[in-house]
């Protein structure tokens, strides 16, 4: 049976399991699902769903027209009220869902029936998992040095999933290629396909000597559970 999920989209972000996302909400519709949220009781779990936007905008009359199918929970884990009404958030993403329906209408915000996921089954080869870390550790290296600065020491997790969800949020990435990555049936599948978009990226910053963006928004975002 399908349950309901107050729906967070956004244009440029996809959340992964176990990955922090601080939201700014400024937006009257978000300003009230935020209210719902602390209105519940403090043993009720306060998530809410993000999911991706594939058509429209985040704000406005016309905001999130489409909507990719496969999002992720974020639970609400901190919050900062504003005398004029804003919010900032600190939220961990949790499991992931599929959009089966969007109810434009019974809330100011959209409000999805969403069916659960189930999470990664336990890998039993170490070797994707350990070709990503040794990759990605040295494209975090390579990008800290085009841009003059020393290159911080990442500590990643030894879970496969926990390293593929890590790595498909932290990496510069398109949003198509990130919304791939969260659709991945498992870990293996997850990390074969960041171990090509790897080999990829590494050779492109290798070969122009730049990079998209600041090497200060490349940070591996830890978890707050």
């Amino acid at each position: 049976m399908a349950d309901l999920l107050p729906l967070f989209p956004l244009g440029h972000t996809v959340l992964f399991p176990g990955v922090v996302l601080p939201l700014h909400v400024f937006e009257e519709r978000y300003r009230e699902l935020v209210r719902t949220l602390l209105e519940q009781p403090e043993t009720a779990p306060r998530r809410f769903g993000v999911v991706a936007i594939r058509q429209g905008w985040e704000v406005g009359a016309d905001a999130a027209e489409a909507l990719h199918e496969v999002g992720c929970a974020a639970e609400l884990r901190r919050v900062t009220r504003y005398p004029d009404g804003r919010f900032d958030l600190v939220t961990v993403g949790a499991d992931r869902f599929r959009l089966r329906e969007v109810d434009r209408e019974s809330r100011p915000y959209l409000v999805g029936s969403v069916e659960w996921l189930p999470p990664d089954p336990p890998s039993a080869d170490p070797g994707p998992a350990a070709a990503v870390a040794t990759l990605f550790a040295e494209y975090v290296t390579f990008a800290a040095a085009l841009q003059g600065r020393p290159a911080e020491i990442v500590e990643l997790p030894a879970d496969p999933g926990e390293l593929s969800h890590l790595v498909g949020s932290a990496a510069v990435l398109t949003l198509e290629d990130r919304q791939a990555l969260l659709e991945a049936p498992d870990a293996a599948a997850r990390l074969r396909a960041e171990l090509r978009l790897l080999k990829r990226e590494t050779t492109m910053v290798r070969t122009l000597r730049a990079l998209p963006v600041p090497v200060a928004e490349l940070q591996v975002t830890q978890s707050l559970s």
